[in-house]
């Protein structure tokens, strides 16, 4: 049971750190009631976590962006299922849930002149910490840089 045409990046296993480089999944399907779920269901059987999920839509298709527990078992249920899978490196950072955080870090990767190419995340109001993902021109930089700041 395939869910449709797709293109996909993966993400590295979660590491204990606050913050560090992963392997995402973007996987481009059919703009469609139900795409979603099948893809949900998949992850799900096999066993695999979603730390963090992004869709955007064009015209013709919708692009899911994924961070998951496994991206090699994802990797797999995915290829298994017809679909196209490129891994992309991204940046998981923990933050303090607080106001002006998303621009300390931007702030420091644009003095260190790298760009983000798109981030997402999501926060509870009540929660102490969030966790961001970046995509970002030099993903190792990124890391130096925001791991240097206090």
């Amino acid at each position: 049971m395939g869910y449709g045409e797709a293109l996909t990046s993966n993400v590295n296993h979660q590491t204990e750190y606050p913050m560090h480089i992963a392997k995402q999944l973007a996987i481009f399907l059919d703009n469609r009631p139900g795409t979603l779920a099948r893809v949900a269901d998949a992850l799900a059987e096999a066993k695999i976590n979603i730390y963090a999920v992004s869709t955007s839509d064009t015209v013709d298709h919708s692009v899911i962006r994924l961070v998951v527990s496994d991206y090699r078992k994802a990797l797999h249920v995915f290829e298994s299922h017809g679909t196209l899978v490129v891994e992309d490196d991204v940046l998981v950072v923990e933050g303090t849930n607080k106001p002006g955080e998303l621009a300390r870090i931007a702030h420091a990767l644009a003095r260190a002149k790298i760009n983000i190419e798109y981030c997402y995340c999501a926060t509870p109001p009540d929660a102490r910490k969030g966790l961001l993902i970046l995509r970002v021109a030099n993903p190792t930089q990124a890391l130096k840089v925001l791991n240097s700041l206090d």
